[in-house]
């Protein structure tokens, strides 16, 4: 996984001064100290692409995607400053399949409204591109960074540079002359690697904060939450099809999907495999049956982590067991209220959580790193 360093002997720094000594020269004593404050502000990176996530969900859920049709990363910093570049995005927009199938006729005040989340949402990517490429060098030229994490890092910088570049190439589909929407498939990319970026952002983060092996024979535990993290991911990779296709709005019951338990038409595609993909029934379907899946394995997981000792690791297990039941209440009443923008998001948001919970769970539970191998 992106993020996994590895702990040991390492002079670390003090502040550079080319006066007296070379960054190396420093006390070893400083190393505590440089991985606490790399590791906070990991999680502070970390806790940005978590609001990225609720960003993106809310910015979906209210069809303002594609209200900025160019990709200006320096120049679309700012917003419009006069009425005459108000009036130029606009016309760009009314361009576009969503104006005339959608919105047509809401006039540039209305434009203004699903701009101003686009714009909010694009600006803090550029936030976190600049906290993170300007906390790097402050650490890297003050040579802070503890031994074995600078290419974990620069690893973490290309990801956060690909998930900006992924996420043009998603908003560039929608402005296709058949779409009001941008790809689910590309939408599922753009999510999962912000997914990725958290959960490696996180991973990092704690092995940095608690370098040791785990002190308790937890592999039973182990297995039983790998089991229910992966789940839960394909759950929420499921659920970014669902968002895609808008395919909350259909079969809004529960438990069962208009009065069956497999929806009608759930194999209507051909091939088969395209249902999985593009088939509002079958997406829905099986974003419900992963989501349960989930739930019945965090539960086990939390089961077998009351036979621990207490400490991090049960504390970690009943976590994730506790954030997916969370997270399954707001999936049923998201559904069955036919996802209003405000629950839609609060789900969305869960959802990240949930991921931390079980990287959190599956750190506390990690073997002992071999000799020469990072945690």
């Amino acid at each position: 996984m992106a993020g996994q360093g590895c702990p040991g002997a390492y002079i670390a720094a003090m502040p550079f001064d080319a006066r007296t000594q070379s960054p190396e020269a420093n006390s070893a004593g400083d190393e505590p100290r440089n991985r606490r404050a790399v590791a906070r502000w990991l999680l502070v990176v970390a806790g940005m692409v978590w609001a990225m996530v609720a960003l993106g969900g809310a910015t979906r859920l209210t069809g303002s995607g594609l209200s900025i049709m160019e990709w200006a990363p320096l120049s679309g910093t700012l917003p419009p400053l006069s009425d005459a570049e108000w009036r130029r995005l606009y016309d760009l927009y009314r361009s576009i399949p969503q104006y005339a199938l959608v919105n047509a006729g809401f006039g540039i005040e209305g434009f203004k409204e699903i701009f101003w989340l686009e714009w909010a949402h694009r600006f803090w990517g550029r936030a976190i591109g600049l906290a993170y490429a300007g906390g790097l060098a402050w650490f890297w030229l003050r040579g802070r960074i503890p031994a074995g994490y600078k290419g974990s890092l620069l690893l973490l910088l290309t990801l956060g540079g690909m998930q900006g570049a992924v996420g043009w190439f998603m908003v560039a589909s929608g402005f296709q002359a058949d779409r009001v929407a941008v790809s689910p498939y590309r939408l599922v990319v753009h999510l999962g690697l912000a997914l990725v970026l958290f959960a490696a952002l996180l991973w990092t983060a704690l092995n940095l904060l608690r370098p040791g092996p785990t002190p308790i024979n937890a592999g039973r535990l182990r297995r039983s939450l790998q089991v229910a993290a992966g789940l839960a991911l394909l759950a929420m990779l499921a659920g970014g099809f669902v968002a895609g296709m808008r395919a909350g709005f259909s079969f809004n019951t529960f438990p069962l999907m208009d009065g069956r338990l497999i929806p009608e038409g759930y194999a209507d595609l051909h091939p088969f495999v395209r249902n999985f993909f593009e088939n509002v029934a079958a997406v829905q379907f099986n974003h419900r049956l992963l989501a349960t899946l989930a739930l019945l394995a965090g539960l086990h997981a939390a089961g077998r982590a009351f036979r621990l000792p207490p400490g991090r690791a049960r504390h970690a297990a009943l976590a994730l067991g506790g954030a997916l039941a969370l997270q399954y209440g707001l999936g049923v009443a998201t559904l069955v209220m036919m996802v209003p923008v405000w629950l839609g998001t609060l789900h969305q948001a869960v959802a990240v959580l949930v991921l931390a919970a079980a990287i959190l769970a599956l750190h506390a539970t990690r073997r002992p790193a071999r000799t020469g191998a990072s945690a």
